[in-house]
């Protein structure tokens, strides 16, 4: 594990969107496993800037999503279709048949589900970028007494709800199930590049990075892969000081 803690959010920003960028100057049709909410955005704002003055092409690469509410319009201003096409897509050169998300208003979602996973077969991914939830989960694998290996649907606890209310005008009107990518998927990148912002997430990337293995927390079980990469800012790394 190699772990970085920075003194400010700027300077966590470039340092993650630079491990994108070298990754397409080595490969340029590299396979990006991307990630949504909050933690990512200042890392698709410094690749989109790099994009627009010409450090940086996507027009190789390939993408795919971590995950995807379940019965959100694909127009919904939080359905992660639409994040990934304001915040990144609609301002690189991806080619759009290069670019997946699960679906999740899928007539069968089972179907959906093998469908990604056959997708993702014949891809590795070379960076897989993950958040952290404040109950660990990374995409939206729950802690729980196992973990689905391929991407699945999964119930999602009320706290994650309650955390994803923000974005919501009501915790009514937060999804109560969504499409994710597995663990077994996850853990099959290259490189995993776990990004954890903020004083509330302190305590869970402390227990997730150092505590037991445990499906009680899934991101713990981000300690047995063989390259990970942990950035957190300077409030989320305070117990690693």
């Amino acid at each position: 594990m190699n772990l970085h803690i920075f003194r400010t959010n700027d300077d966590l920003n470039e340092a993650a969107a630079g491990l994108f960028a070298s990754q397409l100057r080595v490969k340029p049709a590299s396979v990006f496993g991307l990630a949504t909410g909050s933690t990512p955005i200042g890392i698709y704002d410094k690749l989109a800037e790099w994009h627009s003055a010409g450090r940086v092409s996507f027009a190789r690469a390939y993408s795919f999503n971590l995950d995807e509410y379940v019965g959100l319009p694909h127009h919904h201003p939080e359905s992660y279709l639409r994040f990934m096409e304001e915040k990144l897509f609609s301002r690189i050169d991806m080619p759009e048949s290069h670019r997946h998300i699960p679906d999740g208003n899928a007539e069968s979602l089972d179907e959906e589900c093998r469908r990604y996973d056959e997708l993702m077969e014949d891809y590795q991914t070379d960076i897989q970028l993950l958040g952290l939830g404040h109950n660990g989960h990374i995409g939206f694998n729950e802690p729980d007494k196992s973990l689905r290996s391929g991407t699945h649907v999964v119930e999602l606890k009320e706290d994650t709800r309650r955390a994803n209310a923000r974005f919501f005008p009501s915790l009514e009107e937060v999804p109560t199930s969504a499409v994710t990518m597995g663990i077994a998927t996850i853990m099959k990148a290259k490189t995993i590049l776990l990004v954890v912002r903020g004083a509330d997430k302190a305590e869970i990337v402390h227990r997730a990075l150092t505590g037991p293995i445990t499906t009680d927390c899934p991101a713990s079980l981000l300690q047995v892969h063989p390259s990970l990469v942990v950035m957190l800012d300077s409030e989320a790394g305070r117990l690693f000081a």
